[in-house]
This record gives structure tokens, C-alpha cells and sequence, in this order.
């Protein structure tokens, strides 16, 4: 498969991964169009203070904080963010907690607000907890730009939106219907209880499942905390809790290669479907070995690529945030903001044994 980016070092001390694009659907859900008609489409819509035509500004400092360093999804968004930056010749500051806790990212947007940083790139490991620093941040005339997991739309710019919730959430459910027979105990192994993004979609598939599969039964939602030991553990115990339990959805790439390490050696590989959100690189092996039919996931490193572009526009002045506003996110092409300063990269993937070689990240 042909990369739109080149495998790059990160810098921050981040692991080096050979990364090659994967090619998304360009008609997200909800709304958002990509393609060279949107831009004449929704020119009116934007505020008279957008200047489309203004250039990047040289040097932009751009920070990159994660919900926590050294998460291999994290590591890999980077990369895409630093591709984005070392082609409109920004500098880029990859820096965050080692554990995803809510307020753990707060003193690291301080620093960077006294570092007089440009942009801030976050995953939010809580909606509200680094408001206050983020409004801080802002004061200071940093543009933020929230990613992955969202705060309050009061205390950022624009989010860049995975795909959309009900996109995510509903394919997870389908996929988990199809492999156990469309009936039976299903649990859901989440990173943290505070995580914006896991429990929006924990929400939608808690309906979707109610009104398209009502036999299934969604009997626990258990927290990993995004940390793969306590993710492993999470696993063991919903099984010996639920001896019935038929399969296991779990939205966070931590936690579903952790849980397939589990199922791999267990007696349950083969009788306890597993699906989520996971890398191909990560899965591969439980998929060949057969712990896993299929799973799903966007692009990462496109994600932290569009979320780069994204903060470049608003310190360029190209965009305010305001919906309808388009702008150009490198080879990405055009995209349109939608109502709240929301950005939608694209639609989730599926893998499975058909496909899995297709795709190295």
C-alpha cells in the first residue's frame, strides 16, 4: 500500500515506528465533505476574519500532549503530527504525563503556555479537568487543538474527530454481533472512566445494541486505565465474573491487544469473541493465531497529521474555528468544520485476516 507519509523518527524521546498510511473513505458521517467542491459550498459560511490566503507563520511552535508518552498510539499519532510540522517548517515539542489520569496533563499545558508555545495539540484525559489551563493557555494566544478525546468545546479551538461517534460505535457493536450470533453476554473493557471519547462511544453503543441487537446483553463496563497490566487484569476478571460471557468489545488500543494477550493463552481463545479499536501492527499476531475475526481503527497518524495542519490554519489566521470554515491539511486535502469546531478525519477501517497485511502502523 502506498504511504501519503514517510516513516520518521519523533522527537521527545518517542520510539521510532515504521509507519505507511492506510487510505480512509473520504465522505465522513455526519456531514462532513471533503473534495474540491466544499470549498465554494461553504465559503459563505465563513467569518469575515478567516483569511484563507494568509501563509503559515515561520517557525510556529507546535506542542504535541498526549493522554500520556511512550502508548503506542500516541507514539504513532506524533509521527503524524511531525510530518504535518516539518512541512509547513514549524518546530515540534512532543511532551506529556506517563499515566493517563484527569489532571495529569494540567502542568505540562502551564509549561508549555510559559514556553510561549503557538499550539497546543491535546488528547484530554478528562473534559473538564484542564480547562482552566487550556483558557490559560489561550489567554496567552496559543490556538488549541483537541484530539482523539475532547474537552469542552468552550476550552479549545477545534477538535479533530476520529470519525464520528455513531461510526465507531455502531461498527464496534456489528462487528461484536456478528461473531457471537447476534445473541448473548457482551462486556465493554474501556481505558478510564473519565475519558471523553470512550464514553461517548460506550453511550452510542449501549443504545445502537438496545435497539438493533436486543439480544445482547451488555452486562459490564470495566477501565484499563490505558495501562495494559491492569488491562490484562480487567480481562481475567470479566471472565471469571461472567462464565457466560460471549465477547468482549474493548475501544482503546491498549486494552485490546492486552485482552488478546489474555484470550491467546487461555482457555477461552476461540469461545470469547474480542473486537475494539487496535493497530494492525499490534493485532496482527492474534488475528493469524485466531483470537481475534476483526477489529477496527482510523489512521493515527493521519489524525495527529490533520490535527498539525489544523493548529497552522487557526495561528495563520486561514480559519477562526467557525463552522463552515474549510481549509487544506496538507495531503490530506480539504476539509470543512462542522457545528461545535468539529473536524472529522474520516470513517473507521475494518481489519481482519483478509486484510490485515494490506497495512503496516
Amino acid at each position: 500500500m502506498t504511504s501519503f507519509l514517510t516513516s520518521r523518527r519523533v522527537r521527545g524521546g518517542l520510539t521510532g515506528v515504521a509507519v505507511a498510511a492506510m487510505v480512509l473513505t473520504t465522505a465522513a458521517c455526519g456531514g462532513t465533505t471533503r473534495g474540491e467542491d466544499e470549498g465554494s459550498a461553504s465559503a459563505g459560511a465563513a467569518t469575515a476574519s478567516a483569511n484563507p490566503d494568509a501563509e503559515i507563520p515561520a517557525d510556529l511552535a507546535v506542542a504535541f500532549l498526549p493522554k500520556q508518552v511512550n502508548n503506542p498510539y500516541f507514539d504513532i499519532a506524533a509521527q503524524g503530527a511531525e510530518a504535518a510540522v516539518a512541512e509547513f517548517e514549524g518546530e515540534l515539542n512532543v511532551t506529556g504525563p506517563s499515566e493517563a489520569s484527569a489532571s495529569s496533563q494540567v502542568s505540562y499545558i502551564n509549561t508549555l503556555t510559559q514556553q510561549g508555545a503557538d499550539v497546543i495539540l491535546t488528547s484530554a484525559n478528562d473534559p473538564n479537568a484542564i480547562c482552566s489551563a487550556l483558557d490559560q493557555a489561550r489567554s496567552a494566544d496559543a490556538k488549541v487543538v483537541t484530539f482523539d478525546s475532547d474537552t469542552d468545546p468552550e476550552c479549545r479551538d477545534l477538535f479533530i474527530s476520529q470519525a464520528t461517534t455513531e461510526g465507531i460505535a455502531q461498527s464496534q457493536i456489528d462487528l461484536i454481533a456478528e461473531q457471537i450470533g447476534g445473541s448473548g453476554q457482551v462486556a465493554i473493557l474501556s481505558a478510564t472512566a473519565n475519558a471523553t471519547n470512550q464514553n461517548a462511544w460506550i453511550e452510542v453503543m449501549e443504545e445502537y445494541a438496545a435497539e438493533e441487537y436486543p439480544d445482547i446483553e451488555i452486562v459490564a463496563t470495566v477501565y484499563g486505565d490505558d495501562e495494559d497490566e491492569k488491562s490484562f487484569q480487567e480481562t481475567q476478571g470479566l471472565l471469571q465474573t461472567y462464565p457466560e460471557l460471549k465477547g468482549i468489545i474493548s475501544p482503546t488500543t491498549v486494552g485490546i491487544a492486552a485482552a488478546a494477550r489474555y484470550l491467546s493463552g487461555s482457555e477461552y481463545k476461540g469461545r470469547v469473541a474480542l473486537t475494539g479499536l487496535g493497530t494492525p501492527n499490534q493485532m496482527r499476531e492474534f488475528v493469524k493465531d485466531g483470537t481475534v475475526t476483526a477489529f477496527a481503527l482510523w489512521n493515527p497518524e493521519e489524525l495527529g497529521y490533520l490535527a498539525a495542519y489544523a493548529g497552522a490554519a487557526l495561528a495563520a489566521g486561514q480559519i477562526t474555528g467557525a463552522e463552515g470554515e474549510t481549509f487544506e491539511a496538507g495531503e490530506l486535502g480539504g476539509y470543512t468544520i462542522e457545528e461545535n469546531g468539529v473536524v472529522v478525519l474520516g470513517e473507521p477501517t475494518v481489519f481482519n485476516a483478509d486484510n490485515i497485511d494490506d497495512f503496516d502502523f
